[in-house]
């Protein structure tokens, strides 16, 4: 059994590709996890094939900090968490108002250590955002935890507040934008950060890999555009303003949609990256 923890996954220097979450059912018994796995080591066998995973239940309830340390031990080197903050602060009615909560969040997720990878606010449909309260909101966040550089990316799901002047209040605090590729929420791919956050949402049951091959090997040039410093004109925009030409860093999840298939999604864009 323990020739299944062989070190992560090679892959292209600075990118990060996973999936949401590691405890689902449909994955045991062989469709990503082993068969004969304990659940208790799902997080180790994991984070040995993928190279990130975003942790959602962070988006319903916290964990205790000595948690959070225990799913840093249980990853190899150089792998990486990001995760979503809860709802109770996204969906506050003052959202300036949440600095104790904001604290108290990242005070304890900061407990991953140099596992911490960005931080994703998710601001959802059918609320209205007060452009004021939320650039004070913006201000909450901290550029460090513990000394570390903290990344912060920002899905916004009101399409009319999804516009050029977002984009450039993102760019002005170095903040990413979340892209996704769902017909079902507003999408912009502007560059605003030194990094590049892509959920991608549109996994097929009828696709062993969850993805045609060609979609995801068109995935794959994008990503390489985006660690080359291009941006893929390809997807949409909401500012007509360029940004600077850098290389980013960039994190992938495949989340949602047919998630049975997501593991093996994340495997082969790997694959295609240079990876296994």
């Amino acid at each position: 059994m323990d020739d299944l923890f062989a070190p992560a996954p090679a892959t292209t220097q600075g990118v990060h590709v996973g999936i949401g979450g590691w405890t689902y059912a449909p994955w045991r018994g062989g469709m990503f996890y082993p068969p004969g796995l304990v659940q208790r080591r799902e997080l180790e066998y994991a984070s040995r094939q993928l190279t990130a995973i975003e942790i959602n239940s962070t988006y319903y309830g916290t964990q205790k900090p000595a948690i959070y340390a225990g799913w840093r031990d249980a990853t190899p080197e150089g792998f990486v968490f990001s995760a979503k903050a809860p709802k109770r602060i996204t969906g506050a009615r003052q959202l300036a108002g949440t600095g104790t909560q904001v604290q108290d969040f990242i005070a304890g997720i900061a407990a991953l250590g140099d596992r911490l990878g960005p931080l994703v606010w998710q601001f959802e449909a059918g609320r209205t955002l007060d452009p004021d309260d939320f650039a004070g909101f913006l201000d909450l966040l901290p550029p460090q935890v513990d000394g570390r550089a903290q990344r912060h990316a920002l899905e916004i799901r009101d399409p009319a507040f999804l516009d050029a002047g977002l984009v450039a209040q993102a760019r002005q605090r170095g903040m990413a934008l979340v892209f996704t590729d769902s017909p079902d929420h507003p999408n912009a791919a502007d560059l605003c950060a030194d990094f590049v956050y892509a959920r991608l949402m549109r996994s097929r049951d009828d696709c062993a890999a969850g993805y045609p091959p060609r979609e995801l090997a068109r995935w794959a040039e994008r990503i390489g555009d985006w660690r080359q410093g291009r941006d893929p004109h390809d997807l949409p925009h909401s500012s007509p303003v360029t940004a600077t030409p850098a290389p980013r860093e960039v994190f992938v999840y495949f989340i949602s949609a047919a998630k049975h298939r997501n593991p093996a999604a994340a495997r082969e864009l790997l694959r295609l990256l240079g990876g296994n």
